[in-house]
């Protein structure tokens, strides 16, 4: 049995197309269905939804084979004890900074001011800001990003942007860009070398399904 462990939402459905041309189909619908593990048209592969922070861990600890998670979630993860063969180019957007429409951000970083930064990407913006050797705060957050320099909490977010249309929204601006973001295939080493070669049959007919654009 192979367990591919999938995110509800975006990743899932950019998952199909890729999943259909391995002659894999779930089953059952994840917005319908409370089950947690769903049946696909083959007896020996499953799909299992957790949450796309989990992904990784689910993979690296053996809870399943296989699965898709962004770019994002892996660099917060670390990457530890993962095989990642192939940039899937799905569900992608990118890790920008955001403020406010009247703060001057580039003034402040100029200045050397030191910032308070809203985030759940605490491990990517350490780092960005790192680089450019700006002083920050970290304020982590889970939810409702956009909320925290309307507020006072920070002066400015890290955050995933895909149309921009909820910066806009709330009155934000994305001021740069940090990185381009997709989905990644990882792989659980320990069930690479068990089961390779159905795992290694999937991943070469994941590499020739992958989106050109």
């Amino acid at each position: 049995m192979i367990t591919l462990a999938l995110s509800k939402g975006r990743i899932f459905e950019e998952t199909l197309p890729l999943l259909k041309a391995a002659g894999i189909e779930v089953t059952e619908d994840p917005e319908t269905s409370r089950k947690l593990i769903l049946a696909t048209n083959r007896d020996d592969v499953r799909v299992v939804l957790v949450r796309a922070t989990d992904v990784p861990t689910y993979v690296q600890h053996g809870g399943a084979d296989l699965g898709v998670a962004g770019k994002d979630v892996l660099i917060e993860h670390g990457g530890q004890g993962l095989y990642q063969p192939l940039d899937l180019r799905i569900a992608k957007c990118r890790m920008s900074v955001a403020a406010r429409a009247d703060f001057d951000y580039a003034a402040a970083v100029k200045q050397g001011s030191r910032l308070r930064i809203a985030t759940k990407y605490t491990n990517v913006a350490r780092q960005h800001f790192a680089d450019k050797g700006v002083h920050v705060d970290l304020i982590k957050l889970y939810g409702s990003m956009e909320l925290a320099p309307l507020t006072g909490l920070a002066d400015a977010i890290v955050d995933l942007v895909s149309t921009g249309s909820t910066l806009k929204a709330n009155q934000l601006v994305e001021v740069e860009k940090i990185m381009e973001i997709s989905s990644r295939l990882v792989v659980n080493q320990a069930a690479l070398k068990l089961k390779r070669e159905p795992i290694r049959r999937l991943i070469d007919v994941f590499s020739n399904a992958i989106p050109q654009r």
